[in-house]
């Protein structure tokens, strides 16, 4: 994170989810939120990592993410 950057307060998220869900939320789902979006994209760069060496690509490319974020967001819908 860069110096300059500042973070939503944890109020802001949960207005902004219960906002967009209509359901009451839990004291801590902003943390389950940004612990669940950091394991969808260490699962996405994986996946595109392994798409870009099969493609035989010297790294990962915008292409190989875009192959594989179908699969890895069906992945994670629940």
């Amino acid at each position: 994170m860069t110096p300059g950057q500042k973070l939503y307060p944890r109020a802001t998220v949960k207005k902004i989810v219960k906002a967009h869900s209509g359901c009451n939320i839990s004291k801590n789902v902003d943390v389950m939120i940004f612990l669940d979006y950091m394991l969808f994209m260490q699962t996405l760069m994986k996946e595109s990592a392994i798409e870009a060496k099969q493609g035989n690509e010297r790294g990962i490319t915008a292409r190989s993410v875009r192959r594989v974020t179908g699969d890895t967001l069906a992945k994670f819908k629940g």
